[in-house]
């Protein structure tokens, strides 16, 4: 995942910011290239899609959805069950390094492509998604 900017919403101390996904952990909730709009130090609940920093290398920045709190911090998974680099792997993420919650996602417009009216409503309608929690089936997983 990038970051857009310097520290995820910290010196500026602007609530929201703007995140690109790369790689396909959260397939198909987010796919690689999607952009983000981050709320950082959002109320936080299971399900929740969330930016943090990886346990065990702080300097890399991950998406990964909440799954449930523990001892010690969050229980987290990608949404792709065949990818690695989650909760499975590194244990309990501290809630210190839970640095907010995504709340849409989009897809960015196509390079040389035509800007009409049509093609930029047709845009929103298919690439700016809000992004949901999870229903109990996939926490429970």
């Amino acid at each position: 995942m990038v970051e857009s900017g310097r520290e995820p919403g910290q010196e500026t101390g602007a609530p929201f910011g703007i995140a690109e996904v790369t790689g396909v952990s959260m397939v198909p909730t987010l796919l690689h290239g999607d952009r983000l709009f981050v709320h950082y130090g959002a109320r936080l609940r299971p399900g929740n899609v969330a930016v943090l920093r990886h346990p065990l290398q702080q300097d890399l920045l991950i998406v990964k959805r909440l799954i449930e709190r523990r001892d010690g911090g969050w229980w987290v998974l990608g949404d792709n069950p065949d990818a690695e680099g989650d909760s499975r792997v590194f244990g309990v993420v501290p809630p210190s390094l839970v640095l907010g919650r995504v709340r849409a996602r989009y897809r960015p417009v196509t390079p040389g492509r035509q800007r009409s009216v049509g093609v930029v409503l047709s845009w929103l309608f298919s690439s700016v998604r809000p992004v949901r929690s999870a229903s109990w089936r996939l926490r429970a997983r």
